[in-house]
C-alpha cells in the first residue's frame, strides 16, 4: 500500500475534487505544512505531494521510502531536483493546464493598465465624473493595443498562447531571445533591442539561477518606449526594488504583477509599497486558478500518481537542476 502525503492541500481550492488514486493507498492531507513540520508529516511516506512547501536535501535525507514527488504545479524549484536525481526519487509535474486562465489574466492586466481601468474606476467613486464640466474627463492616458508590440519572455506553451491573443488583438508580437545568448532561435528579437522596442513586456520563463533577477534596472534604463511590464510568472525574475525605482523614474508605464519574489509578501516589502498606485495592479498569485483550470491541475495530479505506480511515469522531470 502506499502511503501518500499532501502537504498543502490548502494551495488548491476547496471546490476543486480531487478522486482516490485508483490503487491501493493512505492519503493523508494537511492544509499546510511548516518547513519543521515536512520531515515528521513525510516519516514513512512513499509518495509526497507539494505545490509550494520546500523540499531540500535536509528534508529528503531523513526519508529513505520516499520515492516519488508529485510537485501539484508546473514550477519545480520547490524542489531539490539535483539531490532526488542523485538517490533515485522520481520528480513530477503539472503540464499544460492554465493555458487558458494564465493568458486570460495577463490580458485582463494589460488591458486595465493600458485603457487606466483602476485610475478611471477610483475617480468615478470618488466623484470626479460629478465634477467634471463635460460629459468625460480626460484625467488618465488611455492607448489602443492595436498597432502596438507586445513583447514576450518565454516561447512555451503559454508564451505562444499569450502570443495569440496578442494577434488577435492586432499586435506586433515579438519573442525575447535568451539574455546574453550567443545565438538566438529564428522569429526572435536580440535582447537589447527587445526591451527597446517593446510596448507591453510579459514575462513567461521559469525561475532558474540564470533567470533570477533578468529585470533589473540596466533593463530598466534599456526600455525606451516606457512600456508595461506584466508577471505572472515568477517574482524572482524581477528585481522588486528596482522595480519601483523604475516607475518613480518613469522608465516604465505601470506595472501588472501577479506574483512577488517571498509569497506572501512581506506588508513593507517593495511590491506593496506601490500596489496602490493607479498604474500598478498586484493580484495574489492567482493568474493560474480558474476552477477549470484546478480541476484539470488536480486530474492530472492524481494520473501521475496512478502513472508511476502502474510503472509508467508521466511528466518527469529529468533536469537535475
Amino acid at each position: 500500500m502506499e502511503r501518500i502525503v499532501f502537504l498543502d492541500r490548502e494551495t488548491l481550492a476547496p471546490q476543486i475534487s480531487l478522486r482516490a488514486p485508483r490503487f491501493a493507498h493512505q492519503l493523508l492531507e494537511y492544509p499546510s505544512t511548516a518547513p519543521d513540520q515536512v520531515v515528521h508529516r513525510l516519516r514513512g511516506a512513499s509518495i509526497a505531494i507539494t505545490n509550494k512547501v520546500a523540499l531540500r536535501e535536509a528534508h529528503l535525507r531523513e526519508l529513505p521510502g520516499l520515492r516519488l514527488i508529485a510537485v501539484a504545479a508546473t514550477g519545480t524549484d520547490c524542489v531539490d531536483k539535483a539531490w532526488c536525481a542523485a538517490h533515485d526519487v522520481a520528480v513530477c509535474n503539472i503540464r499544460g493546464y492554465a493555458i487558458n486562465t494564465v493568458p486570460e489574466h495577463t490580458f485582463a492586466l494589460i488591458l486595465a493598465l493600458r485603457r487606466s481601468i483602476v485610475a478611471y474606476r477610483a475617480d468615478v467613486l470618488a466623484g470626479r465624473w460629478q465634477q467634471a464640466a463635460q460629459f468625460c474627463f480626460f484625467d488618465h492616458p488611455i492607448a489602443d493595443l492595436a498597432g502596438s508590440r507586445l513583447g514576450i519572455v518565454g516561447r512555451g506553451v503559454l508564451g505562444q498562447q499569450v502570443a495569440a491573443l496578442g494577434r488577435a488583438f492586432g499586435m506586433d508580437v515579438a519573442f525575447a531571445a535568451r539574455k546574453d545568448a550567443l545565438a538566438r532561435q529564428p522569429g526572435s528579437l536580440p535582447w537589447n533591442e527587445f526591451l527597446a522596442t517593446s510596448d507591453v513586456i510579459t514575462l513567461h520563463a521559469p525561475l532558474t539561477p540564470q533567470t533570477q533577477g533578468m529585470i533589473a534596472m540596466p533593463e530598466f534604463r534599456a526600455m525606451r518606449r516606457r512600456p508595461l511590464l506584466i508577471n505572472t510568472a515568477r517574482g524572482g525574475l524581477v528585481d522588486e526594488v528596482d522595480l519601483a525605482a523604475a516607475l518613480d523614474a518613469g522608465l516604465i508605464a505601470g506595472a501588472g504583477f501577479d506574483v512577488s519574489t517571498a509569497e506572501p509578501p512581506a506588508a513593507n516589502s517593495a511590491l506593496l509599497r506601490i500596489a496602490a498606485r493607479r498604474n500598478v495592479i498586484v493580484t495574489p498569485h492567482v493568474a493560474w486558478a480558474s476552477d477549470q483550470a484546478q480541476q484539470t491541475l488536480a486530474d492530472q495530479l492524481i494520473d501521475n500518481l496512478e502513472n508511476f505506480v502502474s510503472g509508467r511515469p508521466s511528466n518527469l522531470i529529468e533536469e537535475a537542476a
